[in-house]
């Protein structure tokens, strides 16, 4: 059965016989949207481990929903990107194979540097993929088609070769959109000649909560406004404050940390606890704790701090 891989269940970087329940091939699509080609990847390869990452919550419901649905497996899902995965989640050498089926081509000049298919992705890849391992790229734009292609030649770590696009990667949704629009499509393998030289270890992992205990009254907060405090690597920006419950407060923050290619949005909470006021983060959504999780929880003390509360004990 198809299941998402949650930060609390999972070590970095993945036990592949545990997490799929099985000895097998490792294969990996970036960018998998409603999960039609996985579905079609397991029902092709059934003796394949199949990886799915996707940025997008909504696509990541949709796809665990239509893989139950059709009985395929085992499929595990990831919420998040190509990068924070391959470097966290796939142990080195262990990848069969990688798809990238029409991905974002960002055809702006000065957005290019968000394009996936760069010389520091493949110098990653080539870090995770086995020897010989490959990335089959399709896509529907040419400009984006060749900058992938001079990139991964530029990286010396891979033979490039184009080849018309296989039939089973013209199912997708954006490859049946743009059938009936007419469009062409562009093909190319990618496989994996040389390895970079560079380490990329995984981030550890904690388990303890960041917090600080404070003293003083519970406050009052009225009108709160959406804060930015900027930290090296990042953003911690507090979109809304509400009430809890009985008293406290519940804290929106997103944290941006883009050296990680991560963005969490969590919950920081200020509550009553049996030694003074808690505040720190709350175990909801499944928080990864990472350097910018702990600047936040940091920010949020020292603003009350400006409130009167003084700061008994911390931990972040």
């Amino acid at each position: 059965m198809a299941r998402v891989l949650r930060f609390s269940q999972i070590d970095f970087p993945l036990d592949l016989a545990a997490t799929f329940g099985r000895e097998g091939p490792l294969v990996l699509e970036v960018g998998f949207g409603d999960g039609r080609f996985l579905a079609t990847l397991s029902r092709r390869h059934p003796e394949w481990n199949l990886l799915g990452v996707e940025a997008a919550g909504a696509s990541v419901v949709r796809a665990l929903l239509r893989l139950r649905r059709e009985g395929v497996g085992p499929v595990r899902l990831f919420k998040g990107t190509a990068g924070f995965a391959l470097r966290n989640l796939v142990p080195p050498r262990s990848l069969e194979a990688v798809y990238v089926n029409f991905p974002d081509p960002w055809p702006k000049s000065r957005h290019q540097e968000r394009r996936l298919l760069r010389v520091p992705f493949f110098r990653l890849l080539s870090t995770r993929l086995k020897e010989g391992g490959r990335l089959f790229l399709t896509t529907d734009h040419p400009d984006y088609f060749q900058f992938a292609l001079e990139e991964g030649e530029k990286s010396g770590l891979f033979a490039v070769e184009v080849r018309p696009p296989p039939p089973e990667v013209l199912t997708t949704k954006y490859a049946e959109k743009w059938k009936k629009q007419g469009r062409r499509f562009y093909h190319a393998v990618f496989t994996k000649t040389a390895e970079a030289e560079e380490e990329y270890p995984p981030l550890k992992k904690e388990d303890e909560m960041p917090h600080a205990i404070l003293e003083g009254p519970m406050p009052a907060i009225e009108g709160f406004e959406k804060q930015v405090h900027a930290f090296p690597g990042g953003h911690a920006i507090f979109l809304e404050a509400a009430r809890r419950e009985g008293e406290g407060y519940y804290f929106l923050v997103r944290i941006e940390e883009p050296e990680l290619e991560l963005i969490q949005e969590l919950i920081l909470e200020l509550r009553p606890s049996t030694h003074g006021l808690y505040a720190g983060l709350k175990r909801f959504c499944d928080p990864l704790v990472t350097p910018g999780v702990r600047r936040a929880v940091g920010f949020l003390v020292d603003w009350l701090g400006e409130k009167g509360l003084s700061v008994k004990t911390r931990s972040y």
